[in-house]
């Protein structure tokens, strides 16, 4: 009897394995299907000048929409929204035509002074305003505790309150928590109070004006949501001012930024005064409408009981136009994750025809507006083809094409964001990278005290804030971004291919396995 027993169960294992190596073999030779040739084929064209550098709104994001749409059709996929491979989204422009304020008579420019994101408002003044600390209202630390704001403008600190070894005041460890990063929490505590506006007094104004001037001159761009939701995005009137602003303001009240900060770090607490101080802020804006498009390609799922569940596979395709003059082409920024993502396409779509077809259903998403904000991403969010709810990954790609000055060759991809809410997303990454591809996981952008703060800074985010579990794959920064100099002869081709695998094979395991990703990590890095 034990005899039969064995038999049996090796002639199971032995079907089951001769099941296995046909899809195996077909995993294999789709991943393959990833070339350098044809991503160099595909970047040629969308990165060229003819292009125009794909401005989101443009005529070239429009023929880069194009181009999407007729490969699509070419290998053979579906559209992925209801019959329409768009989901158009409406846009509005922003041209600021005057922005300065008048403090005491005397004038502060834009840009060299201050700066706010997207006004909404206009005018913005008082003969007094309200220094309140951090701004920050929560259980482990507050500054407006029995606070009335009603009517006035508060002025506060960026960041939040750390003691003298930089431990934050409020999660008490060195990793800052929500209040650091997240405007919206200080103005929607100052909006419960009553404030009418908030200055936000930015110690490292100069250092931050380095890295997000080119946007701050350049027109902004918002989503132009229905007027009822409109009405819901209406935030607290918000200006950044300088550390020299700061130090003017605060000299009303006899200290300083280095007094207050040093301050409310040694006392654990804030001390709110009145700043008598005359000030008008004014912003003319001319708002122009305008209109751009996500493209969805979409593979079904081959079984019935999972496909309804959907992996997203992510790329923007828009970049920043023509700036002074020059076309800035934006291959690695972002052609180099369109195009991969074009060929991952083709590389499940070979496995379908193969009789392999993925068993959850696959979303190939070309967001735009990313540059100016991670704008299509966020109205694909707010506005779901497929339910979030059954969305159980998303892997998006944003450069990838070239190599930063912490390497020495091109035999890497930094991975953000693939333990922040899924620890088996995470060990599928590294399990795939072993198995397949080989190359480093550099994971030092995904440091929750990484300055830089990538984790928020591509379209990945808005899938991660509505706790789907994410990977964001990047190369870093070059001397080349968003600058002229991006052009398809810097790509590294074969590079590009590599990671492309490696998505290939991360996104194989998630769509084909049996259970769904568990979301089993509290990430200190959500905020809605």
């Amino acid at each position: 009897m034990k005899a039969y027993c064995s038999f049996f169960l090796i002639l199971v294992f032995q079907v089951e394995l001769a099941k296995a190596q046909p899809e195996l073999q077909m995993r294999t030779n789709a991943a393959t299907t990833i070339a350098a040739s044809d991503l160099k084929a595909h970047l040629d064209i969308i990165a060229s000048d003819s292009y125009e550098g794909r401005e989101t709104g443009s005529k070239g994001q429009r023929m880069a929409a194009d181009y999407l749409i007729e490969y699509y059709k070419k290998i053979g996929i579906p559209p992925g929204n209801n019959g329409s491979y768009r989901q158009t989204f409406p846009l509005k422009k922003q041209n600021f035509l005057k922005s300065n304020i008048v403090l005491d008579g005397r004038t502060f420019t834009y840009v060299k002074n201050f700066f706010t994101w997207g006004a909404e408002w206009s005018l913005l003044e008082d003969k007094e305003m309200i220094f309140v600390g951090y701004g920050i209202d929560d259980a482990a630390y507050s500054d407006l505790k029995d606070m009335d704001l009603k009517g006035k403008i508060a002025v506060c600190f960026s960041g939040e309150p750390r003691n003298k070894d930089g431990v934050s005041l409020i999660s008490g460890t060195t990793t800052l928590s929500d209040w650091a990063f997240d405007i919206e929490k200080k103005q929607n505590a100052l909006k419960a109070k009553g404030a009418k506006g908030v200055l936000v007094i930015e110690p490292g104004y100069e250092v931050m004006i380095q890295r997000i001037r080119y946007w701050l001159e350049q027109p902004g761009m918002d989503l132009d949501y229905p007027t009822k939701r409109a009405e819901q995005e209406i935030v607290l009137p918000t200006v950044y001012v300088s550390r020299e602003m700061g130090d003017i303001l605060l000299a009303k009240i006899k200290s300083s930024v280095d007094k207050e900060v040093a301050r409310i770090s040694k006392k654990g607490k804030g001390k709110a005064r009145k700043i008598k101080s005359n000030i008008r802020v004014e912003m003319i804006i001319e708002t122009e409408k305008l209109q751009s498009d996500n493209i969805l390609a979409f593979i079904e799922g081959s079984d019935p009981k999972l496909k309804d569940e959907v992996v997203v596979i992510s790329a923007h395709y828009d970049h920043i136009g023509i700036v002074k003059g020059e076309i800035n082409n934006g291959a690695d920024d972002d052609g180099s994750g369109t195009v991969t993502t074009m060929e991952l396409a083709q590389a499940f779509m070979e496995a379908k025809k193969g009789g392999f077809g993925p068993r959850r259903s696959i979303l190939f998403l070309h967001v735009s507006g990313e540059e100016k904000g991670l704008l299509g991403s966020e109205w694909y969010s707010e506005y779901p083809v497929y339910p979030l709810a059954q969305t159980v990954v998303d892997l998006n790609i944003d450069m990838i094409g070239r190599k930063d000055a912490e390497h020495t060759d091109g035999n890497y991809v930094y991975i953000i964001g693939s333990d922040k809410l899924s620890t088996e997303l995470h060990s599928i990454s590294e399990q795939c990278n072993k198995t397949y591809t080989n190359i480093e996981l550099d994971y030092t952008y995904n440091d929750p005290k990484d300055p830089n703060r990538f984790y928020y800074r591509s379209d990945h985010y808005n899938f991660a804030k509505h706790n789907i579990p994410v990977i964001f794959y990047f190369s870093g920064v070059h001397e080349d971004y968003h600058k002229p100099g991006d052009d398809a002869e810097k790509i590294m081709f074969d590079k590009m291919a590599v990671i492309g695998q490696l998505v290939f094979q991360t996104a194989w395991e998630v769509a084909n396995r049996d259970g769904r990703l568990k979301v089993d990590v509290v990430s200190d890095f959500i905020t809605d």
